[in-house]
């Protein structure tokens, strides 16, 4: 250790020890600690006003020497902000819309704000989630997970055209002014029918999530542009729609097979679904990928464990998360900013489901 850095050292450790034990450091504090006025480190924590840079400089390494953290609702009634972000979701237990809030904190606390999730099983229950989140003033902007899983997006109509600031999350906003993030559903979708098509298949079923909502429709579009390229019909009796769940998937097994009509392999478009499916297949028979070759889309973590692993779509929804929460604080800061579509690409991740193809 150098000289200057030995009395650096002693130096952060007698500005602290100035200190009462039980006493957090104060602005004042960083003040006289900096040699500026206290005016002076207010105008440096909240970015108000004209402050030099070598001023700045001496602020902010009296702020780490003595431990100071502003105040965050001194602050945001300064900015006239909350720095908490909203978020509105049909549920809280879904795996996937579990890692898309997760992103969308982790993102947030990184950029200096936090992130309040609640829950609305049914559209019903959105009006007042909006009243209390955001016209109460809680929330800066609002993230919204799965707008189009009912008619809940007409309850966002009216905050989008306050210009509060809404990002929505797993769908494209149609005709509506709003940045999304969502999965390239149709092209994932597209991948996985169309390794199946060139493994040999021909007659290939699928179990859809529920078609009223937009990633289900996309990702039946992807199975269907599979098919016509290889020259193939779907047909009607291998599609059943399911509801996500991995029960729902094991159901609509059921109901394959009680149909007669011959398949070799599936799509389902999510991986719980197809995890329960293989379930059923196995219970009647049917050897994976033997007799059945199977292909999921999420990539959730027990995909790669189960028996056989699952052939899948990865899905970052991650990313997804914090896609969203960047745009959605971008959004706050510049309210005149466009409003900004990001598709985040899939890629099919090849396991054991599926084997090595028919002969």
């Amino acid at each position: 250790m150098n000289v200057h850095e030995s009395v650096h050292i002693h130096s952060i450790l007698a500005s602290r020890l100035a200190l009462p034990a039980n006493r957090r450091p104060t602005i004042k504090d960083v003040a006289s600690r900096a040699g500026v006025s206290y005016q002076t480190v207010s105008r440096t924590i909240n970015g108000k006003g004209e402050v030099l840079p070598e001023t700045r400089r001496r602020v902010e390494e009296a702020m780490r020497e003595l431990g100071y953290r502003p105040n965050a609702i001194a602050r945001s009634m300064v900015a006239g902000r909350t720095h908490m972000l909203g978020c509105i979701s049909p549920n809280l237990t879904d795996y996937t819309f579990a890692c898309l809030i997760e992103g969308a904190k982790a993102e947030a606390h990184r950029r200096g704000f936090l992130l309040l999730s609640v829950t609305a099983l049914t559209e019903g229950e959105v009006p007042t989630l909006c009243d209390d989140l955001v016209h109460s003033g809680w929330v800066d902007g609002l993230l919204v997970i799965n707008p189009y899983a009912d008619g809940r997006h007409r309850f966002f109509r009216d905050i989008i055209a306050r210009g509060t600031p809404v990002v929505y999350l797993g769908a494209d906003p149609r005709d509506e002014p709003v940045s999304c993030v969502h999965n390239d559903d149709e092209g994932g979708a597209y991948c996985a029918v169309n390794h199946l098509v060139k493994l040999g298949h021909r007659a290939i079923a699928m179990i859809t999530g529920p078609l009223r909502e937009d990633c289900a429709a996309d990702r039946v579009a992807g199975y269907r542009r599979a098919l016509a390229e290889a020259g193939l019909e779907p047909s009607p009796g291998l599609i059943v729609e399911g509801d996500w769940t991995a029960p729902a998937g094991y159901r609509a097994m059921q109901a394959l097979l009680a149909g007669g009509q011959p398949f070799t392999a599936l799509f389902a478009q999510n991986d719980r679904m197809a995890i329960g499916a293989m379930r059923a297949a196995r219970e009647h028979g049917r050897q994976i990928p033997g007799d059945l070759a199977v292909v999921g889309f999420d990539d959730i973590p027990f995909a790669s464990y189960c028996d056989p692993a699952l052939t899948t779509v990865h899905n970052d929804v991650l990313e997804h998360g914090r896609q969203a929460a960047r745009i959605l604080i971008e959004t706050i800061d510049d309210p005149g900013r466009l409003p900004e579509r990001v598709v985040i690409p899939a890629e099919l991740v090849v396991r054991e489901s599926c084997g090595a193809g028919r002969r």
